[in-house]
This record gives C-alpha cells, structure tokens and sequence, in this order.
C-alpha cells in the first residue's frame, strides 16, 4: 500500500492525518456488498481508478452511509467534496482518493459490543453486573415477541427500536459467556459465518440447485452430516426444533423439515382430505381426552394447509387475534356511547356493532 499517497492526500485536504484511520485499496471493495470496516471510523480509499468501480464503491457505501453524508475525491494534488449521492465516476485514475469521514459515535458493531462490556465492569451499573444467562431468559423472550409485533404492526421505526433491543441482548448473554471464559462475541459471529458459508455452497461454492426446493432439501442432507461429524447421530430431523416454540409456529416446523425429506401429500386434495376427516372425528368424539386429541389433530391438519398455501400459520392467527380485538373494542365502545353495559346486550346487538367495525375496515 502507497502511504506517501495517504499522506499526500491530506496535504491537499489541508487537515492532519486522524488519529484513528483505516487505509484500503479500493479494488479490495470490489466484491463488497457492504462495507467491510467499521463505519464510526474514518477510511480512505485509495486507487478509484475506474467509473466502473466508483459506481460500485457509491452503491456499497450507499448501503450504511446516508446519502448526504460528504465525501473528499482528491486526486492529483486537487481535491472537492461531494454528497454521496450526488458523486459521480469522472477523472477517475490511480492517483484518485476518496476520504469518507467517521459515520459518527456508536454506528459500529465493535462500539456496541464495547458499551455492553463497559455495563458489566466494575464500573458499570449495578443492574447488569448480577444479570446472568438464567436471569436474563425471560427478557430474551420478551424482546422476541416484541420485534416479531413490530413486524407484524409494519412500523419500520418500531422494528428498527426492537431489533436493537434484541441485539442488546445477544450481545449481554455473549459478554457473559466471555466473562466465564467459555465463547465471546466474536466467536458468536464466525460461527453463524461458517455456518452460512457452509450451508451455502450454491452461493460460496460450485454446486447447483434447482430453486428453493433444492436449497431446502440440500440444507436437511448438509445438516444431517454435521449431525454424524458431530457425534450426534442418535439426534433426529425433528430434534433440533426447539421444545417452547409456540405451538403453531411448531407444528409448521415439524412439517417443513419432513417434507424436505419427502414425507408429505403429493397433491394439496391430500391436505384438504385430511382436514375434513378430522373435523369428522370431533363429530365421533365420545370423551373430553378423544375430544382434546381430535381438535389438537385438526389444528395440526389446518397448519399443514397454511404451509401448503405458503402462509406462516403463526402471524395468520396473530393477524386474527388481533383483528378480533379491535373489532371486539369497537363492540364495547358502541355499548358505552349508548350508556350500555356489554352484558346487557342481546347477542343480535353484539353482531350488529360487529357488522358496523368490518365496514369501517377493523
């Protein structure tokens, strides 16, 4: 690497090199899709010597800078400063440069993961130093639920708040671990790394497959031999399905890995067949145990029909859950501004202020 270039570059911008600074070449980002540093950091980029690659380089750090974020070209002694959606790829050589200053305090990864273990040193707050793996189990959960509804309301600033929040926790629960020498957050991230790339090899490697069924029924045989060079060969297709997944979410899991395996109904009439002789057996239900049973089979047939339909049976029935109660408070609201009490309404005037919540879109 030219660092007489680097140094010359900031003699044309007139500033003195920054104390913290990360030197690339930029045929090194030629491959990126996002940028490969941590952006609370300044980079200069050295040897934009093509239009082709200075478009490439806008679209990467278009992907984590925001657009009228400012950035120094500087080449041949000359320099000007552009917003970055506005830069274009002309006098591009190999004495071309753009300086991109720091994104700004706490937009890294490496940042984040540093203001967690400041909370857990001595210190740090009192709260978090007693937190461990157990204690910590239930706002895990929490915060799942919590994004998975930021998802559900499309509220793309709530999802971005609570996806956040979860990555809090990722990154607490790995600190911990470091804390009691056992993994840190680094090997957190090469693990899922390697196993991308693995799982992968359509996309990292030379194999070739034929659509989504080909990826899905290729990742049950990769993770079916990882299961052997594990030692783990008594373990079974269903067994890595986590036991306090919701019941729904479940069932549509247990489905999805038998069928990539080929244990599923050829034809959707199968599905269909099987949803209606279960209803038939409710029918034939003698006691609450039989009764109990049969509504748990239909429930089990009716998500195999939502997977077939290619409808995440878990969100369809929050969907539901959720309409049902705006359009149940809507009933109780109507009840209220006629100096009703809920109860005291027919089932006809229920239905009626039910009828009236469906037409105003509830």
């Amino acid at each position: 690497m030219d660092f007489s270039l680097a140094a010359s570059v900031f003699e044309a911008l007139r500033i003195p090199p920054p104390s913290r600074l990360i030197l690339l070449e930029a045929r090194t980002l030629s491959s990126a899709h996002v940028p490969p540093y941590p952006p609370d950091m300044p980079v200069l980029l050295l040897g934009v010597d093509s239009s082709e690659l200075s478009a490439h380089l806008k679209s990467v750090l278009l992907t984590t800078y925001p657009k009228e974020h400012a950035v120094s070209v500087v080449g041949s002694g000359k320099w000007k400063e552009e917003m970055l959606e506005a830069m274009g790829g002309d006098n591009c050589s190999a004495e071309t440069c753009w300086y991109i200053p720091a994104l700004g305090e706490g937009t890294s990864f490496e940042s984040f993961a540093e203001i967690v273990a400041h909370l857990r040193a001595p210190d740090g707050c009192p709260w978090d130093k007693e937190q461990t793996h157990a204690t910590l189990r239930k706002h895990l959960l929490e915060e799942s639920y919590e994004a998975i509804s930021a998802i559900d309301s499309g509220d793309f600033a709530d999802m971005r708040e609570e996806f956040g929040d979860l990555l809090l926790q990722i990154v607490l629960q790995s600190q911990i671990a470091n804390e009691e020498r056992q993994f840190n957050v680094n090997q957190v991230v090469q693990g899922i790394h390697s196993k991308i790339v693995r799982r992968h090899p359509h996309v990292f490697g030379d194999l070739k497959l034929d659509g989504v069924d080909g990826v899905l029924a290729n990742w049950e045989k990769l993770k079916e031999a990882e299961r052997r060079d594990n030692g783990q060969n008594e373990k079974g297709l269903l067994d890595g399905v986590p036991i306090a997944l919701p019941a729904l979410t479940q069932a549509q899991e247990y489905q999805d890995r038998a069928a990539r395996v080929g244990f599923d109904w050829p034809e959707i009439e199968g599905v269909l067949d099987k949803v209606r002789e279960e209803i038939e057996e409710i029918k034939k239900a003698e006691t609450d145990f039989e009764l109990a049973s049969e509504i748990g089979d239909l429930l089990f047939a009716m998500v195999n029909l939502a997977r077939w339909k290619q409808v995440d049976a878990e969100s369809a029935l929050r969907g539901t859950n959720s309409k049902f109660r705006k359009r149940f408070a809507f009933v109780e609201q109507s009840a209220k501004r006629k100096d009703r009490n809920l109860s005291d309404l027919s089932l006809e005037e229920m239905d009626a202020f039910w009828n009236q919540a469906k037409l105003q879109g509830l």
